[in-house]
Formats: structure tokens, C-alpha cells, sequence
């Protein structure tokens, strides 16, 4: 068969076949418009997920296979059911169908009537002989609402450096800052960045949304001196130097503006923990080590394998030997062997990062926070790291993840990121997936889903072409959140999807009906079907974190100003006229601050708000603008500032939100953006600390003595309206 063309539509059988396997031949962008998908989309898609499209033949016999499978089988390879009710797969097997039910905590029973949470197997035999076998996920009805409204602070870990921090923030880092939030300014949880293991450079990639494994941390996050045997070492002399040398690191990023550098942070750790790795450890050590290791299984040997070929391959395993690609090859299995001491040292830098982890939650948890550390869960992993290396079978070769063209791109995304094959997925019952939260729920009070959008379906481009020329494909929503649900109720923990941008229509829905909450950011809450203005409080969502901004946005202090504009324009991102980039700004932030004052939000400098807001409409309108008019430190207060950024946020205690998040950063001026999409090395995304109005870097120790960082989060404590 001629490979098609890129905008070749679909035959109508291979639109049959692709419908079969999820994979979409149309998607909508927007309520008005329906675009098709190209036949090579489509058949890129289903090579991936193991469907032979060669010929026009093989496409018609693989749709006559599929049809007759589907008609013939009792039972797909997943059921789901909730709380007690019988799954409806169950429910519909023929009369007379004799049911084998083996529960995951070991029972035999032949009713699903009743059936307990867990991962269950069932065996189902027909009358006529038929037989199938199946995985069962019984899950609760929905996860439990929180008891009352908390609020919380959000950070970039490594963004956060103390007088004790190795070049970057830490885990005791975020034990500190945990146990002074909680206990000093009643906050309920501190959300941070994903903590995933890192493809190991240098360069590292320093983007925490491309991990090497998402279900193992990443050491660079050791507090060292926090090791126990640490204090062990012999070598006195060397741990001097690498104190020192420590030290350099953290003075150049606080003292002289040095960038966060993470791999010359992660080689001064990696000597220490090289040293700490040859003290013995004690027999309760011992203990619980080798518990750990029997407790995370194959898993953690063949992450710790993969570092371990890494230090002697480079880490990109497409390019190792070829009998060590495969992680149960013979070869591999000599080389874990021959590296069993280096294979070891990485088993241990994770059990000591999961250690670390837990004290950080137990932390939070004793300083009284209701939920604890919210860790971050990337939409996926880099294609060259260890979890597509132990798990390739369950990743679709030649796809990555993406996002197709919108208004605010038109050439679509693509990330990089393979997808998983859902068709691997419901054949093991889940089992990565369950695994994966499984391991995060260890040490985590909330989880937040990036892209949550992606239980349901995910934008998968074919390597080698264009963004726009991809096809959704699309996953088994209710399994993929019965599984979440399951594990997040035995953990007792919450559920943050970040539900941003073009949601496809019953999404956010479904999140919402299983206790899933979703993410809103104040400048997008606006009545988008109709007047297109700020959205009065009331009407906001209850189930979701409520927040001024993240890590993808400009910081409030930059928004208020316009600075995000000019960041912008200066390295070029602007599509259109800087002068159309200002008044759409300046008129976006007038509409909301107005909107704070007529809610009596914004107390005690109207005078100013006004006299900038006018010369801000003026700017847009003329097409120029000072610098000091533009940046908004000329002519206004500080005052001014903070008192409208407190006002942001007694909007949102206004709203029913059971979640506000206060972005670190904003309470102490910092304009910096954290990270800038559409910028590679033009802008240091993820190397900047947190820094005060004049671009200062500010430690954890003056962060905590920050009077307007207090005061802002005084706001949340005594300006919360009656009742909540």
C-alpha cells in the first residue's frame, strides 16, 4: 500500500478499524469545527498499537479480526466496578454464566455482589463453553471532599534555596518550609514541582516534565547532612572540600546571580553520597533496606540498572549494545551482575530519597497541615530514560505526546513524550499505572495530575512529522480513574487534576463525580460564551485549587504591570504588534482590578490604581510606553502593589474553591516567570531562585521572616468570609 499523503482523509474501512482501537479520524477544536485527521495520523497510530495497516488487505482482514473478537468475547481484559454495585460487564454475561472471583486479598467468591476495593481476577465460563479471564478494579464511588477549605503555598523546589542548601532547594528544604507554613501561617499543604529521577547529563535536561522515571524520585533532592551515615564518612578531609565547594555553589546563585546549576549540584551530592554509599550500614538500617528493596520489587532493579548501564553506555538506551536494550535480555542480565555495586549504590540513593520524602509529609502532617506535601505527576517520560527502557512494551514506538494546533498555537506541541499503548494497559489490569501511584502515594497528601486530560485521551504525533499531523487516541477514562480513586482512598489522599486549556466536553465532569478536584487560574475564569468578562466569585467551582497563577505563567506583581509583555517581546515570542500585546494586557488587568473594587477587595489605593490603570489604557492606545511606565516601578508604591495582590487573593476566598494556592514567589514581588513555553535557551526555565521585587534572591530563612509575605497570607487566615 502507497504510504498516504498527510492530508489524505481515511478510507472508510481503515475509519471502521481505527474507531475499534480508539483511534480518532476527527477531532473538534472548537464547539463550530470539526478537522480530520490524516490517513497517515491514523495509520501511524495503529501500527503503534500493533495493527497491521500495510495493504489495503491487511487493513480489511485486521477490521474483520477485530469485529469477530469483539463479538465473540465475554469479558474485556479490565472490568470496573464501583463501590458496591455489580459491573456492568458482569452484569450482562449470558444467564447461566458460572463467575470465579479471586479477590486481591485472597478470598474465592462466585458473586460480584459486595466485591471489596482492589485489583481482583475473574474467570467467567459461559453455557456454551466460552471462557474468558479478566482483571476486575473495584474502586470507591468517589473520593471523600476535604473536611474544610485549606490553604497553601506553591514553590519549585529546587527554586527554594536556604543558608543550608547545596545550590538548589532541597528535601530539608521542604521539611522546613512545610513544618514553619503549618504551624506559624495555618497553611494546609505546600505544593511543589514533579520529583521524578532526571535523565543524568550534563547536561541534565533541567525540565521536571521530561523524567527519566516517574516513579522513582530524583537523589539531587538529598539533604545530605540528613543521611545518617553521612556523619560516618572517614574521609574527613574530602567532606571538607565538599562542603566547601557546597557552599561556593549556594553563595553563587544567592550572592552574585548565579543560575541554579543542577549538574554541578548533583556532582558535589553524587561525591558525598559516593563516600556515604561505602559506610556500612547499622543491622536496623540493614533491615529496613533490604525491605525496601523487597518491597519495590523488579521495579527498582531495573531503574537501578539502567543508571548503572548508563555511567558505562551514556544514557540513551537506543544506543547501547543491542542485547542490553532489552531489560530481560541474557546480556542485561550479566551486566546487572557485573555492576551489582553500582546497581546497588542507585537502589540506595532512591530509598534514601523515598526516606526524605516521607519525613518531608510527616513534616507537614505534625505541623498540622490537613493535607501535607502535594507532589506533582508529569504527563509522561523522556524516551530515552529508564522507565521507557523497563517498560517499553507497554510505550508506543515512533509516537510522542502532544497537543494539536489551537489559537494560541497554530503549529500544534509535541513533547517528546512517548504515550502509553492502552491496549497494554487494560491487558495487565493497569498494572504500571497502579504502580506508579502507588509508589507516589508513599509520601504524598495530594497528588497533582498534569494534563489530567490525559486519562481520557492524548494528542499522539508520529515521529518525524509535524504536530499537525497527528490523532487523538483515546484511553479507558473510567479504568484509568478507577484506578486513581483506588489508590488515592487507601492512601487517604487528595486529587488535583490540572484541567487548563481546551477540555474536551464531560471531562471535567467526570473528574468532578469521582472527587477529582480540577485547577482554577483567576485571569482564564472569565464567562468565555458570553460577555467574555471576569466571572463574579459565586460562580466559580467548588472542587478545585484556586490559585493567581503557576509555574507556566507570569507572576502576579508581572501581570498587574505588563512586564510579561515586554519579557515577551524582547525575545521575540510576540505574534502580533507589542503596542495590540499592551492594551490587550493593560485592558485584561483593568477589567479584573476594577472588578476588585467594586467587590471592596482592593482597600486603600484606589487613587493609584486608577492613575496607573489610566496610563496604562493610554500607553495601549498611543503604542508607547516608558520603561519605568511599563514595568509599573515608576510613579506607584510598593503599597500599591502588594495591596493589589492581596486583593487578587481575597477574590479567591470569594470564590467556593476547598483549595487557594498562594504562588511563593508572589509574596515577595518576584516578576520572573519560572519557566516561559516557546523558549528553549533564549530564557533560564527552571534555573531561577526565588527572588524579591528587584530580582534579589531571597533564602527560606527571609522568606520566613518576610513581612509581606506574612501579610499576604494573613489575608487567607482573617479575611475568609463567614462560614468557611
Amino acid at each position: 500500500m502507497t504510504a498516504p499523503r498527510p492530508d489524505e482523509p481515511p478510507s472508510e474501512e481503515l475509519s471502521r478499524l481505527a474507531d475499534l482501537h480508539g483511534v480518532a479520524t476527527s477531532y473538534r477544536p472548537s464547539p463550530d469545527r470539526t478537522v480530520a485527521a490524516s490517513a497517515t495520523a491514523v495509520t501511524r497510530a495503529l501500527t503503534a498499537l500493533g495493527v497491521d495497516t500495510a495493504t489495503p488487505d491487511a487493513v480489511r482482514a485486521a477490521l474483520a479480526a477485530c469485529t469477530r473478537e469483539r463479538a465473540e468475547r465475554l469479558l474485556p481484559p479490565t472490568v470496573v466496578g464501583w463501590g458496591t454495585a455489580t459491573p456492568a460487564p458482569l452484569a450482562a454475561l449470558p444467564a447461566g454464566t458460572r463467575l470465579d472471583i479471586r479477590t486481591e486479598q485472597g478470598a474465592t467468591l462466585t458473586s460480584p455482589e459486595d466485591l471489596p476495593p482492589g485489583v481482583h481476577r475473574v474467570t467467567a465460563t459461559a453455557p456454551d463453553g466460552r471462557t474468558a479471564h479478566a482483571h476486575l478494579i473495584v474502586a470507591p464511588p468517589a473520593l471523600p471532599a476535604l473536611p474544610a477549605r485549606a490553604h497553601g503555598l506553591l514553590v519549585q523546589l529546587y527554586s527554594l534555596l536556604s543558608s543550608r542548601s547545596w545550590g538548589m532547594g532541597d528535601l530539608g528544604d521542604l521539611g522546613e518550609l512545610a513544618g514553619w507554613a503549618g504551624r506559624s501561617l495555618g497553611a494546609g499543604f505546600v505544593q511543589v514541582n514533579p520529583l521524578h529521577a532526571a535523565v543524568p547529563g550534563p547536561p541534565t535536561d533541567p525540565s521536571p516534565y521530561r523524567p527519566s522515571s516517574r516513579r522513582f524520585p530524583d537523589p539531587v533532592h538529598l539533604r545530605i547532612e540528613d543521611v545518617p551515615e553521612f556523619a560516618y564518612t572517614a574521609d574527613h578531609d574530602r567532606v571538607r572540600g565538599l562542603l566547601e565547594r557546597a557552599g561556593r555553589l549556594r553563595e553563587a546563585v544567592l550572592d552574585r546571580g548565579a543560575l541554579i546549576d543542577r549538574d554541578a549540584v548533583w556532582e558535589v551530592k553524587r561525591e558525598a553520597l559516593e563516600l556515604v554509599h561505602e559506610v556500612p550500614l547499622g543491622p536496623g538500617r540493614r533491615a529496613a533496606y533490604e525491605d525496601f528493596l523487597a518491597a519495590q520489587g523488579q521495579a527498582l532493579q531495573d531503574h537501578a540498572t539502567w543508571y548503572a548501564l548508563a555511567e558505562v553506555h551514556g544514557p540513551d538506551w537506543h544506543r547501547w549494545p543491542s542485547d542490553l536494550r532489552d531489560p530481560r535480555s541474557p546480556g542485561t542480565a550479566r551486566a546487572r551482575r557485573d555492576l551489582a555495586h553500582r546497581v546497588d549504590f542507585h537502589s540506595r540513593l532512591v530509598w534514601l530519597t523515598d526516606a526524605q520524602l516521607t519525613a518531608a509529609q510527616r513534616a507537614a502532617r505534625e505541623a498540622g497541615m490537613t493535607v501535607g506535601i502535594v507532589h506533582d505527576l508529569a504527563v509522561g517520560v523522556h524516551p530515552r530514560g529508564a522507565d521507557a527502557w523497563a517498560q517499553q512494551e507497554y510505550f508506543a514506538a515512533g509516537m510522542s505526546v502532544g497537543a494539536p494546533p489551537d489559537a494560541f498555537n497554530a503549529r500544534g506541541q509535541d513533547w517528546g513524550l512517548p504515550p502509553w499503548r492502552p491496549d497494554r494497559l487494560a491487558d495487565s489490569g493497569y498494572a504500571p499505572f497502579r504502580d506508579l501511584l502507588r509508589a507516589l502515594f508513599r509520601y504524598a497528601g495530594a497528588l497533582r495530575i498534569d494534563h489530567v486530560m490525559g486519562l481520557f485521551r492524548l494528542w499522539w504525533v508520529p515521529e518525524g512529522h509535524p504536530p499537525t499531523e497527528g490523532t487523538y487516541v483515546r484511553y479507558d477514562a473510567e479504568a484509568m480513574l478507577a484506578v486513581l480513586v483506588l489508590e488515592a482512598s487507601r492512601a487517604g489522599a487528595v486529587v488535583i487534576g490540572e484541567d487548563l486549556g481546551t477540555v474536551e466536553p464531560g471531562v471535567r465532569e467526570a473528574l468532578r463525580e469521582r472527587g477529582v478536584h480540577g485547577t482554577s487560574v483567576l485571569w482564564f475564569e472569565r464567562d468565555w460564551d458570553g460577555d467574555r468578562r471576569p466571572l463574579p466569585p459565586e460562580t466559580w467551582r467548588a472542587d478545585c485549587l484556586a490559585t493567581a497563577t503557576t509555574h507556566d505563567l507570569p507572576p502576579t506583581a508581572a501581570r498587574l504591570t505588563g512586564e510579561h509583555v515586554e519579557l515577551r517581546d524582547s525575545l521575540g515570542l510576540l505574534t502580533r504588534p507589542v503596542e495590540e500585546e499592551r492594551a490587550e494586557a493593560a485592558a485584561d488587568t483593568r477589567e479584573w482590578l476594577d472588578l476588585l473594587t467594586r467587590l471592596g477587595l482592593l482597600r486603600g489605593e484606589r487613587s493609584e490604581r486608577s492613575e496607573r490603570s489610566e496610563r496604562s489604557e493610554g500607553a495601549g492606545r498611543s503604542g508607547r510606553s516608558g520603561r519605568s511606565e511599563r514595568s509599573g516601578r515608576s510613579g506607584r508604591s510598593e503599597g500599591a502593589e502588594e495591596a493589589e495582590i492581596q486583593a487578587v487573593h481575597r477574590y479567591l476566598l470569594r470564590t467556593p474553591a476547598r483549595m487557594i494556592g498562594v504562588w511563593l514567589p508572589d509574596g515577595v514581588g518576584d516578576r520572573r516567570p519560572q519557566n516561559l513555553p516557546g523558549t528553549w535557551d533564549q530564557y533560564p526555565n527552571w534555573r531561577l531562585p526565588v527572588a524579591d521585587a528587584h530580582g534579589r534572591p531571597v533564602t527560606l530563612e527571609e522568606l520566613a521572616a518576610s513581612p509581606r509575605l506574612r501579610a499576604l497570607v494573613d489575608v487567607l487566615r482573617t479575611d475568609r468570609p463567614p462560614g468557611t
